[in-house]
């Protein structure tokens, strides 16, 4: 159910991407990694990396394979969570309303 949605937003997700610059972690897997955190009440950010890192099935559901390494846990308060950027994009009407 959240590869249906999430590909259903794929258009919507690449024009967020910039055309320059270094390659952003994909927001598909910030979201399914902030629901496994909401799902496991897993307290922080900091701790849901330690999770993705150490559970082999958490990896599988964001996406990462075995030997790619976790991004920092400081992503989250730097991407998913800026106003601007989401707001841009039109996909959560209610920001910057």
């Amino acid at each position: 159910m959240v590869e249906e949605c999430l590909k259903s937003l794929d258009h919507t997700f690449s024009k967020m991407y910039a055309s320059s610059g270094r390659p952003s972690i994909p927001p598909e897997r910030l979201l399914k990694a902030l629901l496994l955190q909401l799902l496991y009440s897993i307290r922080s950010e900091r701790s849901l990396i330690e999770h993705i890192d150490y559970n082999i099935l958490y990896r599988w559901f964001v996406g990462l394979n075995l030997d790619e390494p976790v991004w920092n846990h400081s992503t989250f308060s730097k991407k998913p969570r800026q106003a601007d950027r989401l707001g841009s994009c039109h996909l959560f009407p209610w920001v910057n309303s």
